[in-house]
């Protein structure tokens, strides 16, 4: 055994997987690897980026285990092969990889190779949508796992029951399948692969589902697991990527671009284009939510590039843009175009927003009708994120209709589970609707308190757009006169607060671009500033939004 050969193979076992890499690759140009040194060199090279690398030598360890007569072994190599080649998009190989699997092991009994060719088969039905077929050769396939002793086997396919079950709303019967399969996860009972594969998938199946305390938790265990192996390149970009959705979701808005960022280097360095158009999308709700507008599109852009849908993200990006009409098709056409109940469940809340900011109220009581109806067609427990969100939007339709007792009972319920989710901008957004229902129903002394603490959280975040609005909502504090700026002069600069550009600023306020002009000159002017970015700022410290 030559002195790299012996290397990569204590560096494998010490899971620093670089150097496993790097003394792999010398001793195979040496041509020193067997089969199962080949299938390490495979792995060693998945966890470090290198994708090619991975499929030529598991390629290379397949025709060297049907050399040698492991036909059980070549199969299972043939499998992962599929697996990979699925996962990147390339159905075609990934079928013969998987025909092949099937047919090396027709005159072979029982094995636990038989349950990975049935993981390839329900991975195949769920991407036809034939979701039966496809647990029902998951639940064979866990079955296998369990009779041969292979972890790797039953956890892949016991979680692949939960995600499928998911998918036929029944949520609490799929999570607790999910839950099941972490367990091997946390306990290390699993190869590295197929942990990274099982945390993942999880995390994005919670995500799916509004489960965010679940995928909280677990992307917390992924980040310690990926921490612990600092040369682990392959599963820590999509960890970066799912704690950057989780700091959007709880207003830690800077942190989550820096994070966005970390991730989309890493996630470029490994080819997985999916994980970078995710964390983009993230970095545009950041910028949107900011005011950052142009920023925000060409992140979305780029979303488009790697080939991701930008919606509903850029819908709401023309919504706060003043440019209503827009994000109206773009809301209508993105819906339209999904059947799914669960695709649908998630864009509705969106459109509801829109069409009531487009004053269609009916629209958006037949799309909070319809979103209710999908949640309750689902097998899920009461409290949570999709509560909140489902009563979230019903006491937003039931306020445009007029009814603000109902509305103030939906919101009261919507914002509390907010708070407990720690979820501070949509708290925010709760609070000015509880504050507009206390106001309709004539309680003005509770409005104000409702709004006040909205506003504060608008500015704590820096959420511009939000405060901007608001403060059309809330007159700005008579005391401070300094500014000299007349009730119009100060409406347009709130909207310039908010982002908007002086056209969108006259469809706004049914005036001439020309009039707008000369208002923010006179802003300007009166405030003594420089810009436009100064005269928010002005804004901001003289409390005039």
């Amino acid at each position: 055994m030559s002195e790299q050969l012996t290397r990569g193979r204590e560096s494998y076992k010490l899971r620093a997987w670089a150097e496993a890499y790097e003394a792999f690759s010398l001793a195979s140009r040496a041509g020193e690897l067997d089969a199962e040194d080949l299938e390490l060199f495979a792995m060693a090279a998945y966890l470090t980026g290198r994708d090619d690398d991975y499929l030529d030598a598991l390629d290379r360890a397949h025709r060297a285990h049907l050399e040698a007569g492991e036909t059980r072994r070549a199969a299972r190599a043939a499998f992962w092969l599929s697996l990979r080649l699925l996962f990147r998009g390339s159905i075609g190989p990934a079928t013969g990889w998987l025909g092949r699997a099937q047919r090396l092991l027709e005159r072979e009994c029982e094995c636990a190779e038989h349950g990975y060719v049935l993981l390839g088969l329900s991975q195949r039905h769920c991407h036809s949508g034939e979701w039966d077929a496809a647990y029902a050769a998951a639940a064979e396939a866990a079955t296998c796992g369990e009779r041969f002793g292979d972890s790797d086997l039953s956890s892949c396919a016991r979680h692949l029951q939960g995600r499928i079950l998911m998918q036929q709303g029944h949520i609490e019967r799929g999570l607790a399948l999910l839950d099941e399969a972490m367990v091997a996860v946390i306990t290390g009972e699993l190869s590295p692969l197929v942990t990274g594969l099982i945390y993942c998938s999880v995390i994005e199946g919670c995500q799916e589902v509004y489960a965010f305390g679940r995928a909280r938790e677990w992307t917390h265990a992924l980040a310690r697991w990926c921490e612990g192996q600092p040369q682990l390149i392959a599963f820590s970009g999509v960890c970066m990527t799912h704690r950057a959705e989780i700091m959007v979701f709880q207003g830690a808005w800077s942190e989550a671009i820096d994070e966005t960022q970390r991730a989309c280097a890493r996630c470029s360095q490994v080819g997985n284009r999916r994980a970078v158009a995710l964390a983009l999308y993230q970095q545009a709700e950041v910028q949107r939510l900011r005011g950052e507008f142009a920023a925000a599109e060409a992140s979305l852009r780029q979303v488009s590039e790697f080939g991701a849908d930008p919606q509903p993200g850029l819908a709401l990006l023309r919504l706060a843009q003043g440019r209503t009409r827009s994000s109206v098709a773009a809301i209508r056409r993105t819906l339209n175009a999904h059947s799914d109940p669960m695709q649908r469940m998630k864009l509705l809340p969106t459109y509801v927003e829109i069409m009531l900011a487009a004053s269609d109220v009916g629209a958006a009581r037949r799309a909070c009708d319809e979103l209710e109806g999908i949640v309750r067609g689902f097998e899920t427990g009461e409290s949570g994120v999709l509560s909140a969100v489902v009563t979230h939007v019903r006491g937003a339709v039931e306020l445009a209709e007029g009814e603000a007792l109902s509305a103030l009972v939906s919101l009261r319920r919507a914002w509390r589970i907010w708070q407990q989710l720690e979820a501070s901008y949509m708290s925010a957004r709760a609070r000015v609707l509880l504050g507009l229902a206390c106001r309709a129903l004539g309680d003005h002394d509770g409005s104000r308190l409702e709004l006040d603490a909205a506003r504060i959280a608008f500015e704590r975040l820096g959420a511009a757009p939000d405060a901007a609005r608001l403060a059309t909502v809330i007159p700005a504090a008579p005391a401070d006169t300094a500014h000299r700026l007349s009730p119009r002069e100060l409406q347009v600069l709130r909207l310039v607060a908010a982002g908007r550009t002086n056209k969108a600023i006259a469809n706004e306020l049914v005036l001439s671009e020309k009039t707008i002009d000369r208002h923010v000159s006179n802003i300007l002017t009166k405030l003594d500033v420089p810009s436009r970015t100064a005269a928010t700022a002005f804004a901001y410290q003289h409390h005039l939004i």
